[in-house]
């Protein structure tokens, strides 16, 4: 799901963040929950759905 590259990223990010380093198997374990909350949370739009979004903020002034 991850690879090697993609690990280290996050484990460089992480220690950036947090001033922490974790292990190649934290970091997978870590990206692999963020990757499926995404999954889990994520919805694209339709260009419709867009277009109805940006209606609304014009007429709220939300933008």
């Amino acid at each position: 799901m991850l690879s090697d590259e993609q690990i280290t990223k996050y484990q460089t990010l992480y220690k950036n963040r947090f001033g922490k380093d974790i292990s190649q198997e934290e970091a997978y374990e870590h990206g692999a929950k963020l990757i499926r909350f995404v999954e889990l949370i994520y919805k694209p739009m339709t260009e419709t759905e867009y277009q109805q979004l940006q209606e609304r903020r014009r007429e709220t002034g939300d933008l």
